[in-house]
């Protein structure tokens, strides 16, 4: 008579397969997390990440006609590690609603060496991320600065008219668009 019951050897190998199962999963959770996190936060505007948008949807966003205007503040910082003065040239703007307007930011290299720096941007409230959409930003891309050099930056940008349309931004009356210049890792050398 042969046993129905798997003997105990079968058992633990099949647990040590499903623990290394479950260990590669997690793994793999792991390295997805953070193109999924940055996915799902440039789908929501959660955390006040913004949106990037074309120039084809700026000009859909402004034949809506709205005649609403908003107020725009501009806040500008660096890391410690990076001896730029950076400043918004306007502190504030009132823009309207669905309509491409420009913010300029202004960053001086106060260092005797080339910095190259990248930009990372919020806005506040965090529900109005979604609404905030920039077309050109110097965000984009690494930005080098060599020493004494000042730039002008400018956004390409509009607040998407259907922020109107959610109740949780109607007592807004001001978004706040930030951005903090950090040092951009350094490219490997290959030797010469």
């Amino acid at each position: 008579m042969s046993s129905v019951n798997p003997s105990i050897d079968d058992k633990n190998l099949r647990t040590g397969g499903l623990a290394l199962l479950g260990a590669l999963a997690m793994l793999g959770l792991g390295y997805a997390a953070v193109p999924l996190y940055d996915l799902f936060c440039r789908v929501t505007g959660f955390g006040g990440t913004t949106q990037v948008a074309s120039e084809a949807d700026a000009s859909r966003a402004a034949q809506a006609g709205i005649d609403r205007e908003i107020s725009i503040r501009f806040d500008a910082s660096t890391a410690r590690d990076v001896p730029w003065s950076f400043r918004p040239a306007q502190a504030t703007d009132t823009v309207r609603i669905g309509r491409r307007d420009i913010a300029s930011y202004i960053a001086r290299n106060d260092d005797s060496v080339a910095i190259t720096g990248t930009a990372t941007f919020n806005v506040e409230p965090a529900q109005a991320g979604k609404y905030f959409h920039k077309i050109q930003c110097f965000c984009f891309t690494e930005q080098t600065l060599q020493p004494g050099q000042e730039v002008n930056m400018p956004v390409l940008y509009y607040v998407d008219p259907a922020i109107l349309e959610d109740e949780f931004m109607a007592d807004v009356e001001q978004i706040t668009l930030s951005y903090t210049f950090h040092r951009a890792k350094e490219a490997v050398s290959t030797g010469s």
